[in-house]
């Protein structure tokens, strides 16, 4: 029997699924019912062919990629609170209506002690959305479309995951998508609601993290994660996809080939259509139809149809009917879970309005870099430790992907890059206090113990003896030198000097006192600040991009078409 370039995939039946990726998607086996297809999924059609009784539907024809990412602000906030929020024409009952339809949680539930970034000079601070979509059964209609109805009342998982950064002065716009069987530390989280405590996990697939105790659990691990303070989450079910996607109209997609993936019952035409209802779902469910048949292939997928969903949302034809209006107003309202601090349409609007700043072309998208999993590596990956590293420290210093080699303007910086204040200087190496403190906490490996005073101690051998060890707990991915007025900048930057940190690590707060050098996790080990290693040659090697450019989905880009897995065209 001829083998297929699957692995353990021939041509006597459909495509199997791993076993792990079988217990942990929206597409895999779990939903087989015997006929390839999986419970509630209609039968395969072909692109043209409609619902039973009902004309065939359209059938867009290839043609060029165009431009289609108007904004990409939120899963359901920025277009989606726009749209909400034109119904309060119905009144302000009708408004209070919609805010109960929305499910409330706590945005944190893990323990995480990450804080706010501090405002930029014009006081301006970057704002962080964690965007899920989660695998519940709970409900006859979540059931019928996930399938798995023995499911129901168990574990729960957001198998979609994106990170949204909005910089400072939102003039970009960052994306990150997770692949669902990424192996990352969950921290201990508390569920909010029953109060059981889930015990910390070295080691498991990200899309567990939900089942942990809520969304909560999903954003404290994105922080320990990433280093990177979460605003907000928001949350959309099955339910949710399917009635945003016929609240619309239905969203466009686009394949290179033709495509029939029998687990998830998707079967279109080379070229864009516009998938609605079920067929929204198969679409976001399909795993190895897509690419190379990877989990990294459905989240590129997903972020087509996200992208070009928002563009149909502010397009939509509901936006000037009432009663269309009511309806998607409905839809959105009852497909979302967020935090307590945006549980209203007028928070969601005001957050729309807000994301609405962000121009077209500075919005890019990107899947966090991986490796495979050496634990397991023909099923799940790991992030690749340098690279996502590099990613993440650009999302916390706001430097965007489309200008890597930017960085926010100095607060004491004129427009030409001179220094505001030359006259300034360095007090004497002697007279310049610092409070050091033991940031190295990652999470995952926990603090060095005695780093600060190592650190200290190598203050004291550089000339800065009035340097002091500072007890104070702090976690950091990188190392951190604050400077709290104008007047301590010149000693920041005499001691990041002396210590060869880089000019991104100085930073003012109005949190601290003089100088705070909070040793991150990125400085474990060793008194000279970690620098590049040379290569072969003996020079030092040139920093790669944390992202390939042809990797970045951007909005000043056309939308290519997903490629097509050859043992599933047709």
């Amino acid at each position: 029997m001829r083998r297929t370039g699957i692995r353990g995939e021939d041509d006597g039946g459909p495509p199997r699924g791993d076993t792990r990726a079988e217990q942990l998607g929206w597409d895999d086996s779990l939903y087989d019912d015997g006929s390839g297809r999986g419970p509630g999924v209609p039968a395969p059609r072909r692109a043209g062919d409609g619902p039973p009784g009902e004309p065939p539907r359209r059938q867009r024809a290839r043609k060029k990629p165009k431009p289609r990412w108007r904004r990409i602000l939120v899963w359901s906030a920025g277009s989606l609170a726009v749209l909400i929020a034109g119904v309060a024409v119905a009144g302000w009952l009708y408004i209070e209506h919609l805010n109960d339809n929305i499910t409330k949680r706590d945005r944190s539930n893990g323990g995480s002690d990450l804080q706010p970034p501090e405002p930029n000079a014009n006081g301006e601070t970057p704002l962080n959305i964690l965007l899920l979509g989660s695998d519940s059964r709970e409900g006859e209609e979540n059931q019928e479309l996930g399938g798995a109805t023995d499911l129901a009342g168990g574990p729960v998982r957001a198998d979609v995951q994106m990170l949204l950064h909005a910089s400072a002065d939102r003039s970009n716009m960052t994306l990150i998508s997770i692949p669902r069987d990424t192996q990352v530390a969950i921290p201990e989280c508390t569920d909010p609601e029953t109060g059981e405590v889930y015990p910390a996990d070295d080691s498991d697939s990200i899309n567990n993290a939900l089942s942990h105790g809520g969304p909560g659990c999903v954003v404290d691990t994105w922080q320990n994660l990433t280093g990177v303070y979460i605003d907000h989450f928001m949350m959309v079910d099955f339910a949710g996809v399917v009635d945003m996607a016929d609240a619309v109209g239905g969203v466009p997609v686009c394949v290179e080939d033709n495509i029939h993936d029998p687990k998830s019952g998707l079967r279109l035409e080379a070229g864009e259509s516009v998938v609605e209802g079920e067929e929204a779902l198969q679409w976001l469910r399909t795993r190895k139809a897509f690419g190379n048949g990877s989990d990294v292939g459905r989240t590129r997928a997903q972020q087509m149809y996200l992208s070009n969903m928002v563009d149909e949302l502010q397009n939509s034809t509901s936006l000037t009917n009432t009663s269309e209006l009511m309806n998607l107003a409905e839809a959105a309202t009852n497909a979302l879970t967020v935090n307590h601090e945006i549980g209203t349409v007028q928070d969601l609007y005001n957050l729309g309005g807000d994301l609405r700043q962000v121009p077209n072309d500075r919005i890019n998208m990107v899947t966090l870099p991986w490796l495979p999993d050496p634990a397991n590596p023909d099923v799940t990956i790991i992030p690749d430790p340098e690279k996502s590293e590099d990613l993440f420290s650009m999302v916390r210093d706001d430097i965007p992907l489309d200008d890597p080699d930017a960085r926010p303007a100095d607060p004491e910086e004129s427009e030409d890059g001179a220094s505001a204040s030359p006259e300034e200087t360095a007090d004497p190496a002697d007279q310049i206090g610092i409070a050091v403190r033991n940031g190295t906490d990652d999470g995952i490996q926990g603090p060095v113990e005695g780093r600060a005073g190592d650190i200290t101690d190598e203050l004291h051998r550089l000339g800065f003896t009035a340097a002091a060890t500072d007890t104070t707990p702090a976690a950091e991915q990188s190392t951190i030198l604050y400077y709290s007025d104008i007047a301590d900048q010149a000693n920041a930057e005499a001691v990041a000097e002396a210590l060869g940190l880089p000019h991104s690590a100085i930073r003012t707060s109005s949190d601290v006192e003089g100088l705070t050098l909070v040793i991150g996790a990125d400085w474990r080990e060793g008194t000279a600040y970690p620098e590049a290693a040379p290569d072969e040659s003996g020079s030092p090697e040139e920093d790669e991009p944390a992202v390939d450019s042809e990797d970045i989905i951007s909005g000043s880009n056309g939308d290519d078409c997903m490629p097509v897995n050859p043992d599933y065209v047709w």
